[in-house]
């Protein structure tokens, strides 16, 4: 595990440690949030505050899913031998929400082979290099998984909001053992979606399917929040299935009528590895419909 990528200003930029709730050390309360949080990316190094201070070049959305272990640890006394790393931190990543210009979203699949959170559907990204850029971060990790490089001069970027991120997600799975505070990025694209599918080549170790999702089935998605106790009215006209595109072990592709469902599904409270939407990526298209104005 790298370093520690996440810091916390308080007079001085001080690391935060593994097991620390990064949303509670900034003053979260018992709610959903999020919580307008002031960052600056420095060396590699994401700075947050409550509070605006120099340097800090975004005020972000940042939020926590509601079973969070780290807030969870936070108010329960710790069970004998349930010890959390003392020499780790907290490590930095980002995720390309990559828009078409006619207004689709790429989602990808995860492997699942891969030790941390298999099988879940998310934007591309992964771990922000050290001295490294977050849009150059985003924009390899883009490419490591899609194959997709994007022309300069044809896409914009802005980042949608800030995410912390655990896996296992609950306690009832077992203790965390990563801990990240994720930047989703939002990158807009002066291609449409046919002619950026037309360049997609994924990565197979990473990905095994990937889709483009509009405004009217992201906003069902993102609207089944993990953890409410009230379900959410679903519009009544959505499609019961979704195009995706799927890996085949040959190296080919084929394509996938995916039940609408399964993108609905929440975060189980025993351990599994069923297809579903993670909780972080829902965050992030309730974030992508707000910018369009959805």
């Amino acid at each position: 595990m790298a370093a520690a990528r996440v810091l916390l200003l308080s007079g001085r930029p001080e690391s935060v440690s593994f097991a620390q709730s990064v949303c509670g050390l900034l003053g979260a309360g018992p709610g959903l949030g999020p919580w307008p949080t002031y960052c600056g990316l420095k060396r590699g190094e994401l700075v947050l505050s409550d509070r605006p201070f120099p340097g800090a070049s975004a005020r972000l959305p940042l939020q926590r899913p509601p079973f969070c272990p780290f807030s969870a640890l936070d108010q329960q006394p710790r069970a004998p031998g349930a010890e959390l790393p003392t020499n780790r931190g907290v490590d930095l990543a980002v995720a390309v929400v990559l828009q078409s210009s006619d207004q689709t979203v790429l989602l990808t699949r995860r492997t699942q082979t891969l030790n941390v959170s298999p099988n879940l559907w998310v934007p591309p990204g992964g771990h922000v290099e050290p001295d490294e850029e977050l849009l150059d971060g985003g924009l390899r990790e883009l490419w490591e998984e899609s194959g997709l490089q994007l022309p300069q001069g044809q896409f914009s970027g802005v980042p949608l909001g800030l995410w912390e991120s655990a896996y296992p997600p609950r306690l009832s799975w077992g203790l965390p053992k990563y801990h990240h505070i994720i930047l989703y990025l939002l990158v807009i694209s002066q291609e449409s979606q046919q002619q950026l599918q037309a360049r997609i080549q994924p990565n197979p170790r990473e990905v095994s399917a990937l889709m483009w999702l509009g405004p009217d089935v992201a906003a069902a998605v993102a609207a089944t929040e993990d953890g409410t106790e009230t379900p959410r009215h679903l519009p009544q006209d959505l499609p019961p299935s979704v195009l995706a595109v799927e890996l085949e072990e040959n190296g080919g592709a084929r394509p996938l009528v995916l039940p609408t469902s399964t993108l609905l599904r929440t975060t189980p409270a025993t351990a599994d590895s069923k297809e579903r939407v993670s909780t972080g990526t829902k965050f992030a298209l309730r974030l992508w419909l707000q910018h369009l104005g959805r």
